[in-house]
């Protein structure tokens, strides 16, 4: 599988570091993208030797990992090319993973009609599915999380169902936090 993240100035640090660092962990193919080489996060940590979304192709990639933040929530929001990728990973039936306000956009686009998800709690809206007030929430390829606090938990989840239980036990064992 190859993974595809996605960050814009703005993002939550701890909900792209933890699972972007758990998947590599787990010699998941991962490359994170974003309309500049260096950006900035809503903590003022800086990722750099980011790829430019221009030079990916979205259809070499199984699973989209949007990580959450005001800032990031709000770019999101604004991307047009952001939205056709989103779109085009949920009818082409791939992995769709959001955390924290990553989770809303899809909302807000009509893709979490008629499913399971989590967001966080305070711009949950009418986005036609069930809300769950838990901190991971898989419906099939519909993996969302609720907020920061559930960064490792989220990263689990997609570790998984993509790469197996027994990958998902190899890497807790790795760093001691099994559940």
């Amino acid at each position: 599988m190859k993974y595809l993240a996605i960050i814009f100035d703005g993002f939550e640090e701890e909900e792209a570091t933890a699972p972007f660092a758990l998947i590599r962990r787990a010699k998941g193919d991962l490359t994170i993208a974003g309309v500049n080489n260096i950006v900035t996060g809503s903590h003022n940590i800086k990722y750099a030797d980011v790829t430019l979304l221009s030079q990916i192709n979205p259809n070499d990639y199984d699973v989209l990992i949007i990580p959450g933040g005001g800032g990031q929530y709000k770019n999101l929001m604004q991307s047009s090319v952001v939205q056709k990728i989103i779109l085009d990973f949920y009818k082409s039936n791939k992995y769709l993973c959001g955390i924290c306000a990553a989770p809303t956009v899809f909302g807000a686009l009509g893709l979490l009609k008629g499913k399971n998800y989590t967001c966080f709690t305070s711009m949950n809206q009418d986005f036609g599915g069930t809300y769950h007030d838990k901190g991971v929430v898989v419906d099939g390829k519909l993996i969302t999380s609720r907020s920061v606090a559930y960064s490792i938990d989220f990263a689990y989840a997609i570790i998984k169902e993509t790469m197996g239980e027994g990958k998902l036990k190899e890497v807790q064992k790795q760093i001691y936090y099994e559940k």
